[in-house]
């Protein structure tokens, strides 16, 4: 049957990237006013388990590659299967997000529309670099955080919008977009054998380290303000401190490769990725633990 997944197209849908984009979703509950525990589950797993398995799914079936892609260090082969179960997958997820809102299943067709023209070959617009670029930056963060925001909630996105909520979600989209060039530091000639121009390619590998830099220390200085708007700054010297390690790495990886552009590679990326990822996660956690 063409919905039944191969293993090929299970390891394909690459579940433990949903940890990564966790923390955001871990920041909207921690804020929210008041959660509805049925709308927040619905929520959760509609986004985790179907929605950005669908779009891995999706995106490896029309690049097809052969080398190293995030968290698969040799991808297998894709097969048909892959394509119809990513389909399957967001049709699940539609129907988890009918049981939250209104608002919440235009989210997901949204993010499933656009993750879509982000892979399939007559839009490609991964192969655009700003494009791309933003669209992760967006749709990853900022958009994630709002609407699961507004979801757990059950408050209206219509209302509520005000400085605190804004800046919340920019701080989601710049953690998210400042480790986006380093994911595609090692995969420049197989991305320029598919004809696309990654953001990575067009800043250079250091190039690359410098961009995450800046938009780290916009993290930064944003997280600071929002704390201290909220009169939480422990907030804020939390995020500094689990932070720290992920600046160490980052260290050492950058000097590594400013003396070799050979260690641009999948290994000291996956490592700096896993590092980031669960400390960031770990944070998140602690902020939603210590107010509930």
């Amino acid at each position: 049957m063409k919905f039944i997944p191969t293993r090929s197209a299970l390891i394909h849908l690459r579940l433990p990237f949903s940890i990564f984009l966790l923390p955001v979703f871990l920041f909207a509950l921690s804020q929210a006013p008041e959660i509805n525990v049925y709308k927040a589950w619905f929520a959760f797993l509609a986004w985790h388990f179907f929605v950005y398995p669908a779009s891995n799914a999706y995106n490896s079936y029309f690049d097809k590659d052969e080398g190293s892609i995030a968290l698969i260090e040799k991808p297998p082969p894709v097969d048909r299967s892959l394509y119809y179960f990513s389909l399957f997958l967001d049709t699940v997820a539609i129907i988890l997000a009918i049981m939250v809102s209104v608002q919440f299943l235009f989210a997901v067709i949204i993010y499933g529309v656009i993750s879509k023209l982000y892979s399939h070959p007559s839009t490609r617009l991964k192969r655009y670099p700003l494009v791309s670029f933003f669209i992760v930056f967006i749709f990853q963060g900022a958009f994630i955080y709002w609407t699961s925001y507004a979801a757990v909630s059950g408050l209206s996105l219509l209302y509520g919008w005000n400085t605190n909520f804004i800046v919340a979600g920019l701080i989601c989209s710049c953690l998210i977009g400042a480790n986006y060039p380093l994911t595609q530091i090692y995969q420049h000639e197989e991305d320029r054998k598919r004809g696309d121009t990654t953001l990575s390619m067009k800043l250079g590998i250091q190039g690359s380290f410098i961009f995450t830099i800046i938009l780290f220390t916009l993290a930064i200085l944003l997280s600071f303000w929002y704390w201290h708007n909220l009169n939480q700054i422990n907030n804020f010297w939390l995020f500094l401190i689990f932070s720290f390690p992920v600046f160490i790495v980052f260290t050492k990886w950058f000097l590594k490769v400013r003396k070799n552009e050979k260690e641009a590679n999948y290994k000291n990326m996956s490592v700096m990725t896993w590092t980031g990822g669960i400390l960031m996660l770990l944070y998140f956690l602690s902020i939603w633990w210590i107010k509930y």
